[in-house]
């Protein structure tokens, strides 16, 4: 069953969309070319006309369809082909309405249908193109079946039909319109609450402050790593960074003055680290970068040329520019080793590190 979806439907999801409105409005017609051929096996409609016209009908929304199920018809503004598929129908409608005689009044509900299938699909300009043009086109086949076929097509009851028509097109217009309407509401409140989601994921990933992953995320994407090298045979490195006299600078300047240096710090470290690695604050002056597939020689490198880039930064306060800083203690993961052992190397590294003086890499044994 799936596989004969996907030959009839497509298998993209927007594709398969206009497939299936492309197939209800297939489905739509059906029952009037049900009913003409009905009308025409009690006498009321000539039979040969009616098979013709229901051959073209079927014949014309078949073409629709494969001209939505090629794709020929996403090089339309419209891909859908909405409205060209009901002004078909309604000018079906139009022709069935002149072979039918007594029974033209089974067309209205028919283009109700037609009118209905476009109000959930087509724009309100759409639907006010297309209603003009059915009231026109049933004006005009009234009018001109009343001519020449007065006594089966009276003026008094097709006057009566146009009214009913000229009533009915723009009230569809109207409904189509608040339909519409309510269409983008719900897009609109879709997205704010794809919006509002998306903030929410990121409150619950990111540091407010930096815009690095935060603390809880780091530890699942830490254990996340470890759980892939377990399973694959590789390592990773893990490193705590350290701002060095991060206090006097709070201290000296103030708090604003602290937090610009935290994100000067943390916008530089995340432009000089790989894609593949992760940078996360861990405390209020502190960072841990995890450094995936790496061997602890090659990682030392790259945090020592970290350390380079973060020691020339001078963040701007008045006429003072001030600068930072970082040491850095750096574990390779080991075999059989939990995560928290390593990072607590990488941590007593760091210890080492800062003893040794400001702008350190050491790695741990």
């Amino acid at each position: 069953m799936s596989r004969l979806l996907d030959l009839l439907l497509g298998t993209e999801p927007v594709h398969r969309v206009r497939m299936a409105q492309a197939g209800l409005a297939l489905l739509l017609l059906a029952p009037g070319v049900v009913g003409m051929n009905y009308y025409a096996w009690v006498g009321t409609a000539r039979p040969q006309p009616v098979v013709w016209w229901s051959v073209l009908t079927l014949l014309g929304m078949v073409m629709f369809y494969a001209l939505i199920r090629s794709g020929w018809s996403r090089r339309s503004a419209d891909p859908s082909l909405t409205v060209p598929q009901m002004v078909y129908a309604l000018s079906s409608g139009a022709v069935a309405y002149a072979l039918l005689g007594e029974g033209r009044g089974a067309v209205f509900p028919l283009v109700m249908l037609v009118l209905m299938f476009g109000m959930f699909i087509a724009s309100p300009r759409q639907m006010r193109w297309v209603s003009a043009y059915a009231v026109g086109l049933f004006g005009v086949t009234m009018a001109l079946m009343a001519v020449l076929r007065p006594a089966d097509y009276p003026w008094t009851v097709e006057i009566g039909h146009f009214l009913a028509v000229a009533t009915m097109m723009p009230a569809v217009s109207v409904l189509a319109a608040r339909l519409c309407g309510m269409r983008q509401r719900g897009r609109a409140h879709r997205a704010d609450l794809a919006q509002a989601l998306s903030r929410l994921r990121e409150h619950t990933t990111r540091d407010e402050l930096t815009g690095l992953l935060n603390r809880r995320h780091m530890e699942v994407v830490m254990a996340q790593e470890h759980q892939r090298c377990v399973r694959s045979g590789q390592t990773f490195c893990l490193a705590v960074l350290d701002l060095d006299a991060f206090k006097p600078v709070n201290e000296a300047h103030g708090y604003a003055v602290g937090d610009a240096v935290m994100r000067a710090v943390a916008q530089e470290a995340q432009r000089h680290v790989r894609l593949s690695d992760m940078l996360a604050r861990w405390g209020s002056d502190d960072f841990v970068l995890m450094l995936s597939d790496t061997r602890a020689a090659l990682a030392r490198g790259g945090l020592e040329r970290l350390g380079q880039k973060v020691g020339a930064l001078r963040i701007l306060h008045g006429s003072a520019a001030v600068g930072v800083t970082m040491s850095a203690g750096l574990a390779e993961h080991h075999a059989g080793e939990t995560v928290a052992q390593t990072l607590e190397r990488a941590e007593r590294a760091l210890q080492e590190a800062k003893a040794m003086g400001a702008g350190r890499v050491v790695v741990a044994v």
